[in-house]
């Protein structure tokens, strides 16, 4: 972590619930300039409504969320974009289109009402596809791809919008174990050159190798927030997951185990 933080993304008292059910109770985190949080629970625990929570898209049934330590709702809609950027589960294609066009979505917050796309705005677009390993597919039409460079585009529309903030819900969905890493180290590097990342996983192997910090999320309001090193442990990950879990340590890399 940065040895001068500088608060990016924060959440005080938040409570994320569904008809009937605190999923998350009495929320508070914060995440700084370089820093790359992971959440991680079963299904059903909240992971995405709690990302979407953080990204104004569903309100918190209570507390709040600042965004550059300012109150999230204060924020014009198209600032808000510029800063904060969300990937969600799954991903749609409704207009047909080609790869770079997709991309160039996320640039829409970049430009003015009226404007078109500037040589700029289309040479950040390839920047971000030749980042997820998609450079020569420019001129593709999206629905050619397979699900795995899908979610690779979606990925690069979201690097393109250069946001400070990245939400990612499961990022690597749908990719084999090498774009799997590739799109982690990305990830990685997005935190270390000064954004604030957060996704959620369902590898906590995978967060002790590349999270600064983990939210563990139980389902019932319930929640565990620290440092890797310190907050994910077998013994937590066995009582949020409700099956043993085990920690090995291979090549100096920690990796959870379970039956």
């Amino acid at each position: 972590m940065n040895g001068t933080r500088r608060e990016l993304l924060a959440a005080a008292g938040l409570e994320v619930a569904v008809p009937g059910r605190a999923l998350v109770s009495g929320l508070t985190l914060a995440v700084g300039a370089g820093e790359l949080l992971c959440v991680l629970g079963a299904n059903g625990a909240g992971k995405s409504l709690t990302l979407h929570t953080l990204a104004g898209l569903r309100p918190p049934a209570a507390g709040a969320v600042r965004l550059a330590g300012r109150a999230l709702g204060g924020w014009p809609r198209r600032e808000r974009a510029r800063r904060l950027g969300l990937l969600t589960q799954v991903s749609e294609d409704p207009f047909p289109g080609t790869v770079l066009d997709a991309v160039l979505v996320g640039r829409h917050p970049h430009i003015g009402l009226w404007d078109w796309e500037s040589e700029t705005d289309v040479a950040v677009a390839r920047a971000a596809l030749a980042a997820c390993d998609l450079a020569g597919l420019e001129e593709r039409a999206i629905d050619t791809l397979s699900g795995g460079e899908r979610r690779r585009v979606a990925l690069a529309a979201v690097l393109a919008q250069d946001p400070d903030v990245l939400l990612l819900d499961e990022p690597q969905n749908h990719l084999d174990p090498h774009h799997q890493h590739d799109v982690l180290k990305l990830l990685r590097a997005r935190a270390d050159g000064g954004r604030a990342v957060v996704m959620t996983l369902h590898d906590p192997s995978l967060a002790a190798r590349y999270a600064d910090q983990v939210l563990l999320l139980a389902g019932d309001g319930r929640w565990t927030y620290g440092d890797t090193a310190s907050a994910l442990s077998a013994a937590a990950l066995t009582a949020i997951y409700r099956v043993p879990v085990e920690e090995v340590l291979v090549a100096g890399r920690r990796l959870f185990l379970s039956d």
